[in-house]
């Protein structure tokens, strides 16, 4: 079965000053880190799909396999690490998201698709400082990350359509530039996502599983495994942040962009198709012989082109099949804020939870039926300066703190609840993990309740037949998995509750951080210069053996706090 919604709440913490300000900044807070420590499943076939059965190994043998990409060891999900910098935050990520992906098949919708997703290992760059410039830079290609660390590419498929051969290549002419979601869509899985030969699992268009997980107006129907847009009834969460370090919403905004209590409503894309309708140009009769205007403006080329640059007839290639299909309202006389609401990078300024001062950003396009709608979610430009072209790196070759790990080497939250005569135990967990329950009176002196309690996934528990003023648990095991993308040790990380008798919490430190038990540990805040980033080739390790990496300095603090509200509304398992 799909992963069911997994509940987010934001509490804040009364820290210092400087730790507040990390605390509140949504560069840092957004990332989905909560089931971190859950494997990658796929669905392999549709028969799979139908009886829920799910992989975390792919492709089986038998299956078309049409490229590199594939996982033949366990790999976790989500983002496994941020850090940040000054100007930077850093997120170590899988690229694996952890709703059940796939399965994928081709435009016929019976052959597989033959292309498996596989560990990225990828260390996204965010800028922290957004720069607008006058001058924007072309996206080519990758957007920007969603929160689950899986890459958002802009709309197009990369290729484009060269007049001499009439046909659409990698090797086209760069004038009509086809785009991913109409003709790449039957590829999708029910996520909205796929991936190409080197298995690069990626979203061109609305990421429906992971805003489901986020809480936005999204309904998922266990029956058919399928995501179906609902009536809003707040504005949409932040879903990703874009290379040029500006946030990316779903398509729920404030009815007006500088007032919190105008109502929400569905955000409005800028363009319209260029079929004579709204002022634009008619394609079916004139041809594709002129370019509109802000494509001309993009390509750096005149809006009238050669016969050697003609795209194909509407006859045989349907309008909205190239990004240049598309004419935007604000070269039309129409105003943004007015008659529609995002500019022709997809961004407007306004007001949103995370920024109520405001801020720019991007939103995700659709229509009433939740169709996605060009320009989707990125266009062919940033609207501020990105960190690089691609928006990740190899490694990281400043001085980071790091904010929160996620993962197999994720601190353990534990909290304590009555029960009966005993105490019912619970703690955040990782796939594959094995864990020891102990129990001491005076927090020296410790008793094994159990040597070998299983991971009930991303949440476990354990109830104590007895009460005790002290409970600790440690992982003790864990089982092979692909360590490319993780971060931290995960044999040894520890937390010990004080149970009080009426409910308690407590967070462990991480496994490479000191750790005094007791209540609530905490580290002096630690910085770490990295040199060398993980990469795709990574190890595979039964000692759960990964990257080290800074300590988590005030995450302890922080997360004692939000596990009161989110740490056991476990999502459902999955078969």
């Amino acid at each position: 079965m799909n992963r069911s919604r997994a509940p987010r709440f934001l509490l804040f913490v009364a820290l210092a000053a400087p730790l507040a300000a990390q605390s509140t900044d949504p560069r840092l807070t957004s990332w989905l880190t909560e089931a971190s420590g859950s494997y990658a499943r796929v669905y392999q076939t549709n028969a799979d799909k139908s009886a829920g059965t799910t992989s975390t190994t792919w492709p089986r043998a038998g299956l078309l396999n049409r490229g590199t990409g594939s996982v033949s060891t366990a790999t976790y999900t989500d983002v496994q690490r941020v850090a940040y910098s000054a100007n930077y935050v850093y997120v170590q990520t899988t690229g694996l998201a952890s709703y059940t992906m796939g399965p994928w098949y081709d435009v016929d919708g019976t052959t597989l698709f033959g292309m498996w997703p596989k560990n990225r290992a990828a260390i996204h760059q965010i800028p922290r400082n957004p720069a607008i410039p006058t001058t924007k830079s072309l996206t080519r290609g990758v957007g920007g990350v969603l929160v689950n660390g899986v890459f958002l590419w802009n709309n197009g498929d990369a290729q484009s359509y060269s007049t001499s051969t009439g046909t659409v290549s990698f090797n086209g002419q760069g004038i009509w530039n086809r785009l991913a979601g109409p003709t790449e869509g039957p590829t999708f899985d029910a996520a909205n996502a796929h991936q190409p030969q080197d298995g690069q699992y990626h979203n061109h268009i609305n990421p429906r599983a992971l805003r489901y997980q986020l809480g936005d107006a999204v309904t998922f129907d266990a029956t058919t495994q399928t995501y179906s847009e609902a009536t809003p009834t707040k504005h949409s969460p932040i879903i990703g942040w874009a290379n040029d370090g500006l946030p990316i919403y779903g398509p729920y905004g404030y009815s007006t962009a500088s007032n919190a209590a105008s109502g929400v409503r569905r955000m409005t894309s800028g363009f319209v198709k260029r079929d004579g309708t709204n002022g634009t140009t008619n394609l079916a009769l004139t041809g594709r012989t002129t370019l509109p205007v802000w494509a001309a403006s993009v390509q750096n080329r005149s809006q009238t082109l050669a016969s050697n640059q003609y795209g194909p007839g509407t006859a045989t290639t349907a309008i909205g099949t190239f990004a240049e299909d598309y004419e935007y309202l604000g070269d039309l006389g129409k105003t943004q804020g007015v008659d529609f609401d995002l500019n022709r990078q997809n961004v407007r300024f306004c007001v949103t939870p995370e920024f109520p001062s405001g801020t720019y950003a991007y939103f995700t396009c659709i229509d009433a039926s939740g169709n996605s709608v060009f320009p989707d979610v990125i266009n062919q430009e940033f609207f501020g300066t990105p960190a690089s072209t691609q928006g990740t790196v190899t490694s990281i070759s400043e001085t980071v703190t790091e904010y929160v790990r996620g993962g197999p080497a994720a601190a353990l939250t534990l909290t304590g609840t009555a029960s009966g005569t005993g105490v019912a135990l619970k703690w955040n967990s990782a796939d594959g993990a094995t864990y020891k329950v102990e129990s001491s009176s005076d927090n020296a002196a410790f008793t094994t309740l159990s040597s070998a309690v299983t991971s009930g996934g991303i949440g476990t528990t354990y109830t104590a037949a007895a009460t005790a003023s002290y409970f600790r648990v440690t992982l003790t095991a864990i089982a092979t998995y692909d360590t490319a993308g993780t971060t931290g040790v995960p044999v040894g990380t520890t937390a010990t509750l004080h149970y009080t008798g009426t409910g308690s919490t407590t967070t462990g430190a991480t496994n490479d951080t000191a750790s005094t038990g007791g209540t609530t540990t905490t580290t002096t805040p630690t910085t770490t210069t990295t040199t060398t980033g993980t990469t795709s080739s990574g190890s595979t390790s039964s000692a759960g053996g990964g990257g080290g990496g800074a300590p988590s300095d005030w995450f302890a603090l922080v997360a004692a706090a939000l596990a009161i509200g989110r740490a056991f509304a476990s999502p459902a398992k999955r078969k």
